[in-house]
């Protein structure tokens, strides 16, 4: 389930969404050379987070083999730099342009509702909430976590608490053929936490601590969302917020004049 458009007008223009996207797509293409072999690997193993470096647990020089020859080698020392450095990097063109869309969507009503600053302070704490229940569920592994979804799901846990029932319009790829549909926003982002902790619930359960997706990350996000909001809307700012509820419309059954 894909949402692809929200009906929640702006009431500004949202900056610091804006520039969170600039500085992400600037990272992919001048630090991560747009997804080039050795670039991606090198920005990925010297900025992306690794749970054993930060908490010590991981022995130095333990190597996490990236392919094509290449290893990230664990550093002595924590590496605290990373746990922000990392929510700006990602490890493709999709995982970027996904993450972006879910930011511009999302980010921009959140943006709305309190001050441009405040903002900026609200996502990268999300980040950081991510971060540490993602070191907190597997604090020595040796992989290294890249993306900005972790603090992108602290804007959705946002979103779910003070929008939840605008209207939402989904999209699901079944085969050749798109089904579109509208949803309540909470509907939509429920059903998307809960398939992160089954999948990290999943992962937990594997040895060797799982696949590739940072699972708990975006469940601290998400959480840190839903903590952190109230402290930082500015009450005028969302009451002022225009938005259409979701409502099913009115359904009879057939022989009563109606249709289902």
């Amino acid at each position: 389930m894909f949402p692809y458009h929200d009906e929640n007008t702006t009431q500004r223009t949202p900056v610091i969404t804006i520039a969170i996207i600039v500085a992400n797509a600037l990272m992919w293409l001048l630090v991560q050379g747009a997804g080039s072999a050795y670039a991606l690997a090198a920005s990925v193993c010297d900025l992306g987070l690794i749970p054993g470096e930060v908490t010590g647990l991981a022995e130095p020089g333990t190597g996490f083999e990236m392919g094509d020859g290449l290893a990230c080698l664990v550093d002595a020392g924590p590496q605290w730099h990373t746990i922000l450095s990392s929510m700006f990097l990602h490890g493709s063109w999709m995982h970027l342009i996904g993450n972006m869309w879910f930011l511009w969507l999302f980010g921009n009503n959140i943006e709305d509702s309190m001050t441009r600053g405040r903002f900026l302070v609200f996502y990268l704490l999300c980040g950081l909430g991510a971060a540490a229940a993602q070191v907190l569920a597997n604090p020595a592994s040796i992989v290294p976590m890249v993306g900005a979804s972790g603090a992108i799901s602290g804007v959705m846990g946002a979103y779910l608490l003070i929008f939840p029932k605008v209207k939402v319009w989904c999209i699901v790829p079944l085969g050749i053929i798109p089904i579109r549909f509208t949803l309540p926003a909470w509907t939509m982002l429920l059903y998307w936490l809960g398939m992160q902790v089954l999948g990290g619930s999943i992962d937990l359960a594997k040895e060797g601590g799982g696949g590739g997706v940072a699972f708990w990350a975006h469940v601290g996000g998400f959480a840190a969302g839903l903590i952190l909001i109230k402290l930082f809307t500015k009450e005028l700012a969302y009451e002022a917020h225009k938005y259409s509820y979701w409502e099913p419309k009115d359904r009879t059954r057939f022989g009563q004049g109606g249709r289902w």
